[in-house]
């Protein structure tokens, strides 16, 4: 019999063809399931079931060359997530858990944001906001492909990671991210990154809504906004949309069953 090959988007996702037949059969991961210490309560998870996605850790809103610290907020919340993420993001991947990116992007001629979304980082209508060339290097604000929408430099992308333009507070309205996910054959997302009050969350509840179990990692999700928006994004990810957990936790739970 003539062999089969694969045709899908990636191995948890593919038929096996050929001119003849086509096998409808996916292979299916072996379950990986973990218990973590979170909040709530403790919560077991399926690793193989799960995908790491990563908001906005860019140089606009982290790096002290950019957008926000030009106009004069300080960084070190947001700089907070860097270190917890960079002891996460290798577990994950050693684990086979996909790393998908969501990083703003804007297109070069903003012809879909709106005036409202505008308004949001230019209120007094001055082109001091999205698109518009800021800080030391005068690099257009969170403009797609330029240095001000790249990954900060502490925190690597590796072949293999997905990345997810968007251009509103949550990663799911107009962007594929539904489509990959759904693909991937994954419904347990754990979220890190910045603004863990504002694109994190609504990334996250737009998850929940959409029938994903969501975790936040609480220590690799940080924010230039006060204290009490962080508690209060904590307190209504763990009473509305799901669990919080730190990436020592994490840690230790991966270390256990390892030893297990």
């Amino acid at each position: 019999m003539t062999a089969l090959n694969p045709l899908g988007p990636n191995p948890r996702n593919q038929w096996k063809v050929n001119a003849d037949q086509a096998d409808l059969v996916r292979d299916t991961a072996p379950p990986q399931p973990l218990m973590l210490e979170a909040s709530p309560k403790p919560v077991r998870v399926d690793l193989a079931r799960s995908a790491f996605v990563v908001v906005d850790m860019q140089n606009d809103f982290c790096h002290a060359d950019g957008w926000l610290a030009g106009i004069g907020v300080d960084l070190s919340g947001a700089q907070g997530a860097v270190a917890p993420l960079q002891m996460l993001l290798p577990i994950m991947r050693e684990a086979g858990v996909p790393i998908i990116w969501v990083n703003w992007g804007n297109r070069v001629d903003l012809a879909n944001i709106s005036p409202a979304l505008r308004h949001v980082y230019d209120g007094a209508g001055e082109d001091k906001g999205l698109g518009a060339p800021m800080g030391p290097r005068s690099a257009p604000v969170l403009e797609k492909g330029s240095w001000s929408a790249a990954i900060v430099d502490e925190l690597t992308a590796e072949p293999g990671d997905i990345f997810v333009d968007k251009c509103r507070m949550s990663g799911f309205w107009d962007t594929p991210l539904d489509a990959i996910l759904r693909n991937l054959k994954v419904d347990t997302l754990f979220f890190g990154g910045v603004n863990a009050d504002q694109c994190v969350l609504h990334t996250l509840a737009d998850a929940n809504f959409l029938g994903y179990d969501t975790l936040m990692f609480e220590d690799a999700s940080a924010t230039t906004s006060p204290d009490f928006c962080m508690q209060a994004t904590l307190y209504n990810v763990r009473q509305i949309f799901g669990f919080t957990l730190t990436s020592d936790a994490f840690l230790h739970a991966i270390n256990d069953q390892i030893k297990g």
